[in-house]
């Protein structure tokens, strides 16, 4: 009998370990065809919500936040690539040169969420190349288009909400909902409602993770 479970998943667009951790659990979930399915809806959770309009070098960035210095963030990268390639997500190998705010993005995602839950998943993926992959302006409203032409959603009503306020309370509300639970680095895994998986974890770990969750469930 096949157990089917509900997983949030909090993260943001600008983060690599989020990138890592959902290709992670779409593995794992692949693996258990068949004695596992779930339903994954992303929620919004943003690193740097005062980030301004055309961003900030991502080295500099990284030296303010964490006091990094440039060896120890190509040698973050290196580890970061070799684990997006294991679980099939490539990393530009040049790094991201800047990172950018992401509120339009998870105001999208909110939407596709919304109104076509099919395909968020696709969204999310094609907003995580679009940062990771391809190094682009994740403020850009065009590039925010082509990715969500790339997840098969309507491109003019997208670009309706980017022009509007549309579903900025909204994920302005999940956010506090998710950062009052507790939730104060991403990736985080929510399952069920009361189960968490924290940060880009490996395959094994997840799917370890999920059988026994759908195990305890089941009793």
């Amino acid at each position: 009998m096949t157990h089917h479970l509900k997983i949030d998943i909090v993260s943001d667009v600008s983060c690599p370990w989020c990138a890592v951790g959902l290709f992670a659990l779409d593995t794992a979930l692949r693996q258990l065809q068949g004695e596992i399915t779930a339903s994954l809806q992303f929620q919004p959770f943003e690193l740097n919500p005062q980030m301004p309009p055309g961003g900030q070098d991502i080295g500099e960035h990284l030296s303010e936040k964490y006091g990094s210095t440039p060896e120890q963030q190509a040698q973050i990268r290196d580890t970061i690539r070799q684990r997006g390639a294991a679980v099939g997500f490539a990393f530009n190998p040049d790094g991201r040169g800047r990172i950018y705010n992401t509120f339009d993005a998870h105001r999208l995602l909110h939407w596709a969420g919304a109104s076509h839950p099919e395909q968020q998943h696709a969204l999310k993926v094609a907003l995580l190349q679009a940062c990771h992959r391809d190094s682009l302006a994740m403020d850009d409203a065009e590039v925010l288009l082509d990715a969500v032409q790339t997840a098969g959603l309507d491109v003019e009503r997208a670009r309706a909400i980017l022009r509007s306020g549309a579903h900025a309370q909204a994920v302005r509300e999940q956010q506090a909902f998710y950062s009052n639970a507790g939730v104060r680095s991403v990736p985080a895994f929510i399952i069920n409602d009361r189960h968490l998986i924290s940060g880009g974890q490996p395959v094994e770990v997840f799917d370890k993770a999920l059988r026994q969750i759908a195990a305890q469930d089941k009793e």
